[in-house]
């Protein structure tokens, strides 16, 4: 019994050392993570200060963008200042270039009405024995001369050089959109064509036909040749009656008519065509 208590006091002095000694570590560890999160909040807290300085002062300096938003007024009220001059001298051009406009026309009117200028027995329409001074139109009529009316040559559409047209070279190159006729012309009545088609299709160039656009040495003019050659070598049928006589009813050997010799549009031989034309009843049937 007294060595089950001395073991038991043995133990528990043991555990209580261990149990103590972790403490101790744990509370050191503690206390360590606890320094160190103090240390980050103090960093981070002088880092949030020194970077709220340095973009404070070198990056968006508050005065310095306060300076350059004032040039920046000043410079657009400069501008607008100049553009608004320039403005204003683009309206006294255009007013000056109306004014310019209106006195042309009021001089051209002038010049188109010098006839109601007063003379010294009729009074003109402007000078009214009302007013106590003339119309300023009067004034203008007296300064104007009469406008001399002259009808306008108008050029022809059609002038055209026909140096050209004989030979055929080159067609001749109409205008297709004609200029509008005047106001008092009226358009004559019936089917006229148009004048500029009418020309075009009498002088339009003339083209060559099939056989005068082929050459005579050309590889199918001399291929046609030689069929023809070969076909006058080698007849089909050495009996020129064949089809008229009965033999040909002969199932084993049918007349077959030459591609050259005889066609529609080739030249027969001298008797297949007119001897039957004497009675043409008698050599075609119904068939």
């Amino acid at each position: 019994r007294h060595l089950n208590e001395m073991v038991i006091l043995i133990q528990k002095w043991w555990r209580g050392y261990r149990c103590r000694k972790h403490f101790r570590k744990m509370v050191e560890t503690a206390y360590f993570i606890m320094k160190m999160n103090f240390y980050n909040e103090m960093a981070v807290r002088i880092q949030k200060r020194w970077r709220g300085y340095y973009v404070r002062k070198y990056i968006h300096n508050y005065y310095a963008l306060k300076k350059y938003l004032q040039a920046v007024s000043v410079n657009n009220e400069f501008v607008r200042s100049e553009l608004q001059e320039y403005i204003e001298t683009k309206e006294n051009e255009e007013k000056m270039k109306d004014l310019e406009k209106k006195e042309k026309e009021r001089k051209y009117q002038a010049r188109k009405m010098h006839y109601l200028l007063s003379t010294e027995q009729i009074a003109g329409i402007y000078n009214s024995p009302f007013r106590k001074s003339p119309d300023p139109m009067e004034l203008l009529l007296r300064n104007s001369k009469p406008l001399s009316h002259r009808k306008k040559q108008v050029k022809s559409p059609f002038a055209y050089e026909l140096y050209d047209w004989p030979t055929c070279k080159k067609p001749p190159a109409f205008v297709a959109a004609l200029p509008l006729p005047p106001i008092g012309r009226q358009k004559p009545q019936g089917p006229f064509r148009d004048t500029a088609e009418v020309l075009w299709q009498r002088y339009k160039p003339l083209e060559p036909t099939l056989r005068v656009a082929e050459s005579i040495n050309s590889p199918m003019e001399k291929a046609r040749e030689g069929i023809k050659r070969e076909e006058w070598r080698n007849p089909i049928h050495d009996n020129e009656f064949l089809p008229f006589s009965s033999y040909h009813k002969n199932e084993d050997e049918k007349y077959e008519p030459s591609l050259c010799k005889s066609g529609k549009y080739v030249q027969e031989a001298y008797g297949t065509k007119h001897f039957r034309e004497v009675y043409p009843k008698k050599w075609i049937a119904d068939k």
